[in-house]
C-alpha cells in the first residue's frame, strides 16, 4: 500500500464551499439509489469543516469532495483503482486537493468505521487509515467493521497506537461528527456511494456518481483547470 503525502490542515476558507452544480454524470456502480433531483445551475453551501483533513495543497485550484462509505465495495474499487492516479497526476502536483465526507448507507457498522477515521486523525494518520480500511475491506455487513473486529484490524496498521485508537473508538466521541457529515451529504443531494463533486476555481461544481474510471475524472478536472 502506497503512502499519501501528509495532508495539510484545513483553513477557514474550506469550511463552506459555495458551489453551482452545472452537470451531472450518472452511471452504474453506485451502491444505493441515485438521486436525480440536482438542478443545473443550483447553488448550495457545503460545510466540509468536520470532514477529512485536506489531501493535497490548500491552494490547489480544484477540489474533489468524495461522499463515501468504508463498507461500500464500489468505494473500495474507486479508492484502489482510480484515486492513486488522481493523487499521482493532480494532487501531488498541486492542481487538485481532496476532502472525504462520511455517507453511511451500507449498515450499522459503518458508523464505527467512520468514527474511527477521526480517532486515527488524532494520531496524524487519517489518510493512512482511509487507505488501509479500503485495502482490507470485508463484505458489507458481515461484521468486519464492528467495534472489536475494527480494533483488531487497525492494530495491524503501520504507526498506529492501537491502545489509544481503541480507547478513542470505545468512547464514541466522533460518532456525532460522522453523523453530522452524513446529514450534510444527504442535504447536498448525495444518495449513493461513491459520489463526488468536483469544484473548479470559479466555484462551479460537476457531480460524478459511481466508481467511474480515471478517464472520467481526468476529463472533468482538465475542464476545470482550463476554465
Amino acid at each position: 500500500m502506497g503512502k499519501n503525502k501528509k495532508p495539510a490542515k484545513k483553513s477557514g476558507g474550506t469550511k463552506f464551499i459555495i458551489i453551482g452544480i452545472i452537470a451531472a454524470i450518472v452511471a452504474v456502480g453506485a451502491y444505493s439509489a441515485i438521486n436525480g433531483n440536482t438542478n443545473s445551475g443550483s447553488r448550495l453551501s457545503l460545510d466540509t469543516s468536520k470532514g477529512s483533513p485536506i489531501l493535497g495543497s490548500e491552494s490547489a485550484p480544484v477540489t474533489i469532495v468524495e461522499f463515501g462509505d468504508y463498507q461500500c465495495p464500489f468505494c473500495q474499487r474507486w479508492n484502489i483503482n482510480t484515486k492513486p492516479l488522481v493523487v499521482r497526476d493532480y494532487i501531488n502536483t498541486g492542481k487538485v486537493n481532496m476532502i472525504y465526507m462520511d455517507l453511511m448507507v451500507v449498515g450499522a457498522d459503518s458508523l464505527k468505521a467512520h468514527a474511527g477515521s477521526y480517532c486515527a486523525e488524532e494520531q496524524g494518520l487519517y489518510w493512512q487509515y482511509h487507505d488501509f480500511l479500503y485495502a482490507n475491506q470485508g463484505h458489507e455487513n458481515d461484521g468486519w467493521a464492528n467495534s472489536q473486529n475494527l480494533k483488531t484490524l487497525v492494530s495491524q496498521m503501520d504507526g498506529i497506537d492501537a491502545q489509544a485508537f481503541s480507547q478513542c473508538l470505545d468512547s464514541g466521541k466522533y460518532e456525532s461528527r460522522a453523523k453530522e457529515n452524513n446529514n450534510i451529504a444527504m442535504k447536498a443531494g448525495a444518495r449513493s456511494t461513491p459520489s463526488f463533486i468536483i469544484i473548479g476555481p470559479d466555484g462551479k461544481g460537476t457531480q460524478i456518481t459511481g466508481a467511474q474510471p480515471y478517464s472520467t475524472f481526468q476529463e472533468v478536472i482538465e475542464q476545470k483547470l482550463a476554465a
